[in-house]
């Protein structure tokens, strides 16, 4: 188990007095009990303080889409929670309407990713703070082909991610990504 110097502090606080207390009647030499006083003063003074009052926590801020074709689903387009924002899934679908790119799970790849990327810009972050992703793809044959666009979109690092195969993606989409990315300077 280890100790940080406030929970020593907690120590002395609760088991020094009663050790105190306790002295006398044990028969120890007199200087003892001054000498356990002092040393939990000057433990307790060396000691970090303890914050009186936690921080509140966040309030979880509900984003709705700007796209008049998808805000009237039932479903915020992103959440942020202190300095972390929560994208809904996100499908291929052309900007301004529910329907899929032509050409394939590359072309959809593609559009998945510049639609992440535009929701995560207008709340304040970028595809370089995503921590982590979720791929739901149609058919697992298509894995290659969604990598081969996916790994274009992060420079020099890559968020942790999770995949796996999904029968009836929204919309017949062939992918769907779901990501967490920190907004910095804007936690609540």
């Amino acid at each position: 188990m280890r100790h940080t110097a406030g929970a020593w502090r907690g120590v002395f606080v609760r088991k020094v007095p009663a050790m105190i207390a306790a002295a006398p009647t044990q028969k120890e030499p007199p200087f003892l009990s001054t000498h356990l006083l002092l040393l939990a003063l000057a433990t307790a003074a060396c000691a970090p303080a303890v914050p009186s009052v936690l921080p509140a926590p966040s309030v979880p801020q509900y984003f709705s889409s700007p796209d008049p074709a998808v805000s009237a689903l039932p479903f915020s387009e992103a959440v942020q929670v202190g300095d972390l924002l929560f994208l809904s899934g996100q499908i291929g679908n052309v900007p301004g309407t529910l329907d899929l790119v032509p050409g394939g799970v590359a072309a959809e790849s593609r559009q998945v990713m510049e639609n992440i990327r535009a929701i995560l810009e207008r709340h304040g972050s970028s595809l370089d703070q995503v921590v982590k992703c979720t791929v739901f793809l149609a058919d697992m044959q298509d894995w290659p082909a969604f990598n081969a666009i996916y790994r274009t979109y992060f420079a020099g690092h890559f968020p942790a991610r999770s995949a796996l195969g999904a029968n009836g993606l929204a919309r017949g989409a062939r992918v769907e990504v779901e990501c967490i990315a920190a907004v910095p300077g804007r936690s609540q």
